[in-house]
């Protein structure tokens, strides 16, 4: 009779009998940028693999989108919610009251983002080591001002940004704040931002930035005013991209493990399904991946 009248369950109907619709909700601000990209693939892979469905929301930065996909997504009576990156986590303490309050009915999962509360896990690579270790590395090699860029003030944006002042810090050379610039998240903004501060006269031997889009942006700065990469000048990016193998010189990168970010954050999560005591904050390491930028 069902085949006959082309009868199809109803999941969110047998989900009320069951308990669990088996479907995960996850959001991200923007599913266009690599990284995200990347995370979502890794995500919904591993969600797959243990059965589970997932529903993707890309959220854009407002802050009022944010809250009205979660809400959504609470509405479709998801088991969990896994935020994807760390722009869920607001700088003020109100910003963020919505993601404790859907905490207190299913788990919130954060891929590289951190919050305090309860039903809140958080997988973290360590941004402000791995800075720390790319700008220690470039001092060691012999470079004194190096420029900084970021796109964000996010979580994982502060993170790196600390990571950079205190190798400055404890290598004996002050933090200049004409050497810290944000930048959009695009190569040829990068590019341009690098050559009107080179027209101003600002002088800087290394560039570190918190993306490989915008180190990719300073390699194509020194290409264009001929400085030689990396006898003259020393970058480094971050998340070791597909972008960082494109650039000739290939780029000195640092690898946030974003893969593995994921695969924890799923593993956190069946053991919360399955009543385990799950950490609420894991953190992974990251590792800086050298090539050609670079001359340490």
């Amino acid at each position: 009779v069902m085949d006959e009248l082309g009868y199809t369950p109803n999941v969110f109907a047998r989900g009320l009998g069951l308990g669990t619709i088996q479907t995960i909700g996850i959001m991200c601000s923007d599913s266009s940028d690599p990284y995200l990209a990347h995370a979502i693939y890794y995500l919904e892979q591993g969600l797959r693999g243990h059965g589970y469905d997932s529903i993707l929301c890309c959220t854009g930065n407002s802050l009022e989108n944010k809250q009205k996909y979660l809400d959504l997504l609470r509405s479709k009576k998801v088991d969990a919610i896994i935020l994807a990156g760390s722009k869920f986590i607001g700088q003020r303490p109100r910003d963020n009251d919505y993601i404790l309050e859907a905490a207190q009915e299913l788990p919130i999962m954060l891929v590289n983002g951190y919050l305090d509360g309860s039903n809140i896990y958080s997988t973290l690579c360590d941004d402000r080591s791995a800075t720390h270790e790319a700008a220690s590395r470039l001092i060691a090699s012999g470079c004194r001002s190096i420029l900084y860029l970021y796109t964000s003030h996010s979580y994982s944006g502060m993170g790196k940004m600390q990571g950079y002042r205190d190798a400055l810090g404890g290598n004996g050379l002050p933090v200049r704040e004409d050497l810290i610039f944000q930048c959009p998240k695009d190569i040829l903004s990068a590019r341009d931002l690098l050559l009107g501060l080179h027209a101003t006269g600002l002088s800087f031997d290394a560039v570190l930035a918190s993306d490989d889009t915008l180190a990719v942006g300073a390699v194509k700065y020194a290409h264009a005013i001929g400085r030689s990469v990396p006898d003259s000048l020393s970058i480094i990016g971050y998340n070791n991209s597909s972008y960082a193998v494109c650039t000739d010189p290939e780029l000195t990168s640092i690898d946030s493990k974003i893969e593995a970010l994921c695969t924890t954050t799923i593993n956190t999560l069946m053991t919360v399904f399955n009543g385990g005591n799950a950490p609420s904050r894991t953190t992974i390491a990251a590792d800086l991946i050298k090539r050609a930028t670079t001359k340490f």
